[in-house]
């Protein structure tokens, strides 16, 4: 007989309504303006104790009204503490100061327009500026040049810096003037911590590339170096998770804790110290961010709904753990992490168990355990997964139970070499040998599932498109108990969606009939192909994920590639070819005369076994249906003047002429070369312009306007940090009579010929 579910052990929705109110009072604070805010708050504080009064409404109400209030105005008082501060005051002045902070994060290196910089969360404790000085506490965003001394966590540092506003509730943003001096290092505890991390990266250091950078990410989250390539994959087989500090990281270290202190004889009140001792110690090692509190939280609620009316406690957790976080820090409610951490811990504690229990109806229980706790998280996150990444995954359930044996002994053992490692480096070595070697197997799962023909399907990130995802999700979690209690169901069902995986489907109504370019979304990089006949397409520049271009060939049902140019080595443009080569016949890959940068051309030079030609300037060719000429750089042209970067300017731009319209392709040429084209080719006018560099609101706006082109095509990612496309710049080639498509609105975008009209189509 299958076990029978304990009555007793029923989740506790009053303290979920509690976590429930707690976001909705931080979101209602956060997302809509002041004045919009208090009146959100005002009706719903009416409603509620109106219903109440009424009897129409429970009395338990009003707790969940009180979490929405208090968090409502805390987050409104912090809001106006920092936004009220002198710090801010400073920042809209753009004034020039002297700081005192205190470094509360790790450095990120990060990607910037003209560069590699340092960003780095810190609290400044003292302002020095106009005169006046001020002691404070209020959170700042410290932005540095890549050659300024990158300092840990815990850092105290006094530094002349330019203050500018900020958003997502800093004060500001600093750019340091000059170098730090260090005023205080980091406490014994943070540089502990720093330890144990710095073990457990060198304990693993002599395995291959992936495993040495995935064993410290499944550790403490620490992820810095791992391949791009790599956490794409992760991403598209639904595993992110473990790249990233989260409940399951202090459920794995705390249970083992737990186990070893039965072991060897701990009990009772004991065993709690030691579980608070556990995770306080993985707070500390993985940093003690908010982020990291955070998966702290979930994951302790994790633990309690491991034990005895495991359900109806864990829910109680949950909800107060939600409610306790925003209050603490009600920017939480806004951030991906959170959302997915609460989202999956819900899911785990409500809907699993009911799962489980139609599947112990015909299965073992361990295979019920193992496969409803990930669907049930996977159900409960995917609207918001698709959200953020435009996709939902299919092999993301059967990636984590496959991965499932692997993640334990790669957290627990890498952490346990890295703290072996702090005594004796060898025998860390040893211990941490099964965690690579884990971390191996879970590398292979990833790379596998994503290369399935469809691991992944597009989805698109609006309003009616998640409404309709969540919808759908909500109907999964109704009719699951049923499709699962019967075998026949359940085995069809996931005979479907592996056929689905395995089968990779035509997309309806794409290609539109009549397409002869199209510009891919590849994110934020540029990925243009030219029709030049069934089945074959020219290929302008690459993007920056071979995953995003493959697929968009794919898409088009494009097998062979006659030519493929790249305008510049820059990342954006060239890190995806290896998607265009993946099975398909390709002939010539060109690019520019300047061989910068380096990496870039390393990349392509390793993609194709040599060296790239140089388009010729001045060569008009015709492959298959597409005539190109490339107009520039021309010999001798000055490149990369008044600060421009070079390698933009020397962008191969190519006038192309595919059925029957004239297209320019101008890579990411900047006003320089963008005036010396003007010069060139004067009177020149286009049907199709691809906008130069993404949308930058560096541009030769005459030129571009006068051109007279009807579509003009903006390459550019969401959400991208450059403020790509500038508005400026959208709403002069829209006044000049242009209409602008943007990939990261529209997805792909393909120019139509129909009936000898210029039509767009785009996926969505």
């Amino acid at each position: 007989m299958p076990d029978q579910p304990d009555q007793s052990d029923r989740p506790d929705l009053r303290a979920l309504a509690l976590g429930a109110g707690a976001w909705c009072g931080a979101l209602l604070a956060l997302l809509l303006p002041g004045p919009a805010a208090v009146a959100s708050v005002a009706a719903v504080s009416v409603a509620v104790v109106a219903g109440v009064r009424r009897g129409r409404w429970a009395v338990g109400w009003l707790g969940p009204l009180a979490a929405l209030v208090a968090v409502a105005g805390v987050a409104a008082l912090q809001q106006v503490v920092v936004s009220a501060s002198p710090v801010a005051r400073l920042a809209d002045e753009g004034a020039v100061v002297d700081l005192r902070v205190a470094l509360t994060s790790d450095v990120r290196v990060v990607a910037g327009q003209f560069g590699d910089v340092q960003v780095v969360q810190a609290r400044v404790e003292r302002v020095e500026g106009r005169g006046r000085a001020w002691t404070l506490d209020v959170p700042v965003v410290v932005m540095a040049d890549a050659d300024w001394p990158r300092l840990p966590l815990g850092t105290v540092l006094d530094t002349a810096a330019r203050l500018v506003p900020a958003t997502d509730g800093a004060a500001a943003l600093v750019r340091p003037l000059g170098e730090p001096r260090v005023v205080a290092p980091p406490r014994a505890w943070w540089d502990g911590a720093a330890a144990i991390r710095t073990s457990v990266r060198a304990v693993v250091s002599g395995r291959d590339a992936d495993a040495r950078e995935l064993v410290p990410a499944l550790v403490v989250g620490d992820d810095g170096g791992l391949d791009p390539d790599l956490a794409d994959d992760f991403r598209t087989t639904g595993l992110t998770h473990l790249l990233a500090v989260s409940g399951t990281n202090l459920t794995l270290v705390v249970g083992f804790l737990l186990v070893l202190g039965r072991w060897v004889g701990v009990r009772g009140r004991g065993l709690h110290l030691l579980a608070a001792v556990g995770i306080v110690g993985f707070v500390m090692t993985a940093r003690a961010e908010p982020s990291v509190v955070r998966a702290a939280a979930m994951g302790t609620v994790a633990l309690v709904g491991m034990g005895r009316n495991g359900r109806s406690r864990g829910a109680r957790g949950l909800g107060v753990a939600v409610l306790v976080l925003l209050l603490v820090w009600p920017r939480l409610a806004t951030t991906a992490g959170f959302a997915l951490s609460a989202l999956a811990t819900a899911g785990i504690l409500l809907l699993a168990p009911v799962w489980r229990d139609a599947l112990v109806r015909w299965t073992p229980r361990w295979v019920a355990e193992a496969v409803s706790v990930p669907l049930a998280a996977q159900v409960a996150c995917t609207p918001v997964v698709a959200g953020l990444s435009g996709q939902v995954s299919l092999v993301a359930v059967g990636a984590n139970l496959v991965v499932a044996p692997a993640v334990a002994p790669a957290t627990v053992l890498g952490l346990a070499g890295g703290l072996a490692g702090l005594l004796w480096h060898p025998l860390g070595v040893v211990v941490a040998a099964p965690a690579a070697w884990s971390a191996a197997w879970i590398i292979a799962v990833a790379r596998a599932g994503a290369e399935v023909p469809t691991a992944a399907v597009a989805w698109g990130t609006g309003p009616l498109a998640l409404t309709a995802l969540t919808l759908g999700c909500v109907a999964a979690v109704l009719v699951a108990p049923r499709v699962l209690r019967r075998p026949a169901s359940a085995l069809a069902c996931t005979g479907l969606l592996v056929v689905t995986v395995l089968v990779r489907p035509p997309t309806p109504g794409w290609p539109p009939p009549g397409w002869v370019l199209v510009a891919c979304d590849v994110g934020q990089g540029d990925g243009l192909v030219l029709r030049a006949g069934p089945g074959t397409a020219v290929v302008v520049d690459a993007g920056p994920d071979p995953q995003a271009i493959d697929g968009c060939l794919d898409r088009l049902g494009v097998r062979a590639v006659p030519l493929v140019v790249l305008t510049h080595f820059h990342a954006d443009h060239v890190d995806g070819l290896d998607g265009v080569l993946d099975g398909r016949r390709v002939g010539g890959v060109e690019g520019t005369s300047l061989l910068e940068p380096a990496g870039g051309v390393r990349v392509v030079g390793d993609a194709v076994g040599r060296a790239p030609a140089v388009a010729a300037y001045g060569l008009t060719r015709r492959v298959g249906d597409v005539t190109l000429q490339t107009v520039w750089p021309r010999p001798g042209a000055t490149i990369g003047e008044a600060g421009e970067s070079a390698p933009n300017d020397a962008s191969v731009v190519l006038l192309a002429e595919v059925g029957g319209l004239r297209v320019l392709l101008t890579g990411d040429v900047e006003p320089s070369a963008q005036a010396a084209l003007a010069r060139d080719l004067p009177g020149l006018e286009v049907d199709v312009l691809k906008v130069p560099h993404h949308g930058s609101r560096h541009q030769d706006l005459d030129w571009l306007t006068s051109l007279d082109a009807r579509v003009a095509l903006v390459s550019v990612g969401a959400d991208n940090d450059y403020g790509h496309p500038s508005p400026d710049l959208v709403a002069a080639l829209t006044a000049s009579g242009a209409r602008v498509w943007r990939t990261d609105l529209s997805g792909d975008v393909a120019v139509v010929v129909r009936d000898g009209e210029v039509a767009v189509a785009t996926r969505r």
